[in-house]
């Protein structure tokens, strides 16, 4: 293999184009990809009354490796997905604790080229949090592939 080609994977139409794409890449310049899928915990809220001492939510330790789980399984479906027959030797799946545009940032440190979707998010959330695409656009230490879902009809 000559070099890592890695994408951004979130299940969402945008990063199956972009999966796709990638793969397609990947064949043609003899290289391995990264599939990354990155996940937060967000923890919830404490319990108690406004104004009174609050206690911590019981089970974070459990309710982290269930948002982990879910994770992962969303990374296996969309690798299922994207490859019916199997996982081709040259894939690697990464799951990664941390905001997506960063961990996408830091992965394709040394890569060949960082392929994303051109949205992932619904519209309300890219516009509340930021786009990852725009930010790997922007940041990213190798070149960019922005992938559309072609448009039906």
């Amino acid at each position: 293999m000559a070099g890592v080609i890695v994408v951004g994977v979130d299940g969402s139409p945008s990063s199956q184009a972009a999966l796709r794409w990638a793969v397609e890449e990947a064949e043609l310049r003899d290289a391995a990809i990264v599939a990354l899928h990155a996940w937060t915990f967000i923890p919830p809220p404490p319990l108690g009354e406004p104004g009174l001492v609050t206690m911590p939510a019981a089970g974070t330790p459990v309710q982290v490796e269930v948002v982990r789980d879910a994770a992962q399984a969303e990374l296996d479906a969309a690798l299922a997905d994207a490859f019916p027959d199997g996982l081709p030797e040259h894939v690697e799946p990464r799951l990664v604790d941390g905001d997506p545009a960063q961990a996408l940032e830091e992965a394709a440190e040394g890569a060949e080229l960082l392929v994303v979707g051109s949205r992932g998010r619904s519209a309300i959330a890219s516009v509340l949090l930021g786009s990852v695409s725009k930010h790997c656009v922007d940041h990213a230490p190798c070149p960019v592939v922005v992938v559309k879902v072609p448009r039906e009809g």
